[in-house]
């Protein structure tokens, strides 16, 4: 009888999370990413709560703040605690919208307190070594050099625009407008922006446009960024080739820390946060307030060398 009850339970839970993960989808427009960051942070609280023999409908509010206890024990850190307890309240919102339950178990808990550090970036001159060391694929291999060509122009678009990865991957050869300097990127949500390009940038991608033909063979591929016969790239794969270019400088480098480094760059050269956060396709300006501190540390700077009372003038 409990074997019958404890599988009936978890036949509920999958039924609820796929319910849940369908009202993402549909009623809320999240990409494909996002519903699975929300199902994977949910699948962790029904396994917890399967050792405690309840679902999702049974849960409490101890079970909540004992899950958080839990994460942090096994060493998740306060950001992420705090965003699998959002996942949990978003869930919880939608039971009660559906009538599958008729107590919030997270109302009244704290979120974790969230540090807000500044993301790894690279420096300058570290960006550019990467840039030109990312000749990766031996030259006598088959397409060797449009692999090589292909790469720079990937790792130039991620830098010049601040892109996520899944927006490279999924940039298509209408979306580069060469003549106007920009390309449209779809980011979380689907939700579109039009991004700035540089003139390394473009270059890289004209460069690469020119040998892409070679890539593809006799195939076709409306994706801007291609693998041998057309093959659409993976975002393990240009993990696997930003990895590999930065091995060769030094410093382990990744897309996202490319994406930030773009931001770091533009705030310390004085650019606003308003149009950091339009680059990046923030939602909300608090997630681009984690380089305010950037543009302070420029500010004090600028102070200390041009006010004439900011550096001690001693006593006489």
């Amino acid at each position: 009888m409990r074997i019958l009850k404890r599988m009936s339970r978890a036949r509920e839970d999958l039924h609820l999370l796929s319910s849940f993960c369908e009202y993402l989808k549909v009623e809320r427009g999240l990409a494909r990413l996002s519903i699975q960051s929300y199902a994977g942070d949910l699948k962790k609280w029904i396994g917890f709560l399967e050792k405690r023999k309840r679902g999702l409908v049974q849960a409490r509010r101890q079970d909540v703040r004992d899950f958080l206890d839990w994460l942090f024990a096994e060493g998740a850190d306060g950001r992420t605690v705090a965003r699998k307890l959002s996942s949990l309240r978003q869930c919880y919102r939608f039971l009660l919208l559906d009538r599958h339950t008729k107590h919030d178990p997270t109302l009244d808990i704290d979120s974790p307190r969230q540090w807000k550090v500044l993301p790894k970036s690279l420096g300058r001159a570290e960006v550019e070594h990467l840039l030109e060391r990312s000749d990766i694929t031996a030259p006598k291999a088959k397409c060797g050099h449009e692999l090589n060509v292909r790469n720079r122009a990937m790792l130039e678009v991620l830098y010049a625009g601040g892109l996520r990865v899944s927006e490279v991957v999924g940039l298509r050869m209408e979306d580069v407008k060469r003549d106007l300097g920009y390309v449209l990127v779809r980011g979380k949500g689907d939700k579109e922006r039009i991004v700035p390009l540089g003139q390394a940038a473009l270059g890289a991608i004209s460069g690469y446009l020119a040998v892409r033909a070679a890539l593809a063979g006799e195939k076709q591929s409306a994706c801007l960024f291609i693998g041998r016969g057309a093959r659409k790239l993976t975002r393990e794969r240009v993990w696997q080739i930003v990895s590999a270019s930065s091995a060769q400088t030094g410093p382990h480098a990744s897309p996202h820390m490319l994406r930030h480094s773009a931001a770091t760059h533009m705030v310390e050269n004085g650019a606003d946060l308003r149009t950091v956060q339009t680059i990046l396709g923030h939602a909300d300006i608090s997630t681009t307030q984690v380089y305010t501190h950037l543009a302070l540390d420029r500010l004090k700077s600028v102070y200390r060398e041009y006010h004439p009372r900011a550096k001690d003038r001693g006593v006489k």
